[in-house]
């Protein structure tokens, strides 16, 4: 059995890391740690998560991180550099947080104002890749790993088939992404409120600022080999989970629905965690609640010229700690679907 240990245990995204590790066959959770609630039960922050209701949160250090085979870190972004230089370099971590997934360090520094940390593997196994590769290939014997943000996950996705293939015009894209609640995490903040959020969407980060912009621009650039331009807005859900975006590229001259179907296909059929919906039938948050799951539909607006990828995910399950645990059985060895459920929850 392999131990983990989950740091920011109290927060969404180390509750849902906590719920799968739960149901890892080859898993045993070590330690749980949290910063203010260090010393409290676990079940006091999360009541659902009832084999580990009696367990007493750590503080996060090395100290109580030491000892374990894996570390999710569960963390704000820019807490987690710090801990893992304290971690010896054979346990393998993987970082929830935005530390460590851009290359440019000037993109960190322009969306996130602080000093480029480093770049570590990028945890997302299905990423197509220019020239023909997957980046589950590069994950292989890697002992740190940056686990994507949720948006990059499902807008990436969404268009990397088609920009590897040279489907879609790579300097207008236009991504709207609608998110639940939950991916804001759990501190109290006034516009999150019930009350605020019930019956209500709104736009955030609007005008090309909102931090997971240039993560998207670089998956796309990975894939096509060549830099990509994103036009990124976010929107907020009256919903606690969930992610659906509907991104839009030019289409390449010539492309026929037929053939942009059959690349989506060809890159995506092997996949155990993207479905590629039957024509006509269209993703939807619900469907995909509580899963590893990841559906498409594409389409080209043929009038306009253009290709439009719908996607939908759970940004706390494949958007965040599920894609951690998919990453975590790669680096194991261990079969990738392993403690991953592939199945929903409805209604």
């Amino acid at each position: 059995m392999v131990t983990v240990a989950v740091a920011g245990a109290t927060g969404y995204a180390g509750g849902e890391a906590l719920r799968l590790l739960l149901a890892h066959p080859e898993v045993t959770v070590g330690a749980v740690t949290a910063g203010a609630s260090a010393g409290d039960r676990l079940g006091e922050h999360q009541p659902h998560l009832t084999p580990l209701a009696d367990r007493v949160i750590e503080p996060t250090t090395a100290d109580a991180l030491s000892g374990h085979d894996a570390v999710f870190l569960a963390l704000p972004h820019g807490a987690s550099a710090a801990l893992a230089a304290e971690l010896p370099s054979d346990v393998r971590i993987l970082d929830c947080g935005a530390d460590f997934r851009l290359a440019d360090a000037a993109a960190w520094q322009e969306f996130y104002g602080s000093e480029h940390a480093g770049t570590w593997a990028y945890g997302l196994p299905e990423l197509r890749l220019a020239g023909g590769g997957v980046q589950r290939d590069e994950l292989t014997g890697q002992t740190r790993v940056a686990v994507p943000g949720c948006y990059p996950t499902a807008c990436s996705l969404a268009l990397a088939p088609a920009a590897q293939a040279g489907l879609i015009g790579l300097d207008d894209i236009v991504i709207v992404a609608a998110s639940g609640t939950s991916g804001a995490g759990k501190a109290m903040k006034p516009h999150l409120l019930g009350s605020e959020v019930m019956g209500s969407m709104s736009p955030y980060g609007v005008g090309g600022v909102h931090r997971h912009t240039p993560e998207i621009e670089q998956n796309l650039a990975r894939a096509a080999g060549a830099p990509a331009t994103v036009s990124f807005t976010p929107t907020l859900a009256p919903m606690p989970r969930g992610i659906l975006a509907t991104c839009t590229a030019p289409a390449a001259p010539g492309l026929s629905a037929a053939s942009l179907r059959e690349s989506y296909e060809k890159a995506y059929g092997a996949e155990a965690f993207v479905q590629l919906l039957p024509e006509g039938q269209w993703p939807a948050t619900a469907s995909v609640l509580g899963s590893n799951n990841v559906q498409l539909q594409v389409s080209l607006d043929e009038r306009v010229g253009r290709v439009i990828v719908v996607a939908a995910i759970d940004n706390l399950t494949k958007g965040t700690a599920g894609g951690a645990v998919q990453c975590l059985n790669l680096l194991l060895g261990l079969d990738e679907t392993a403690g991953l459920p592939t199945v929903g929850v409805s209604p």
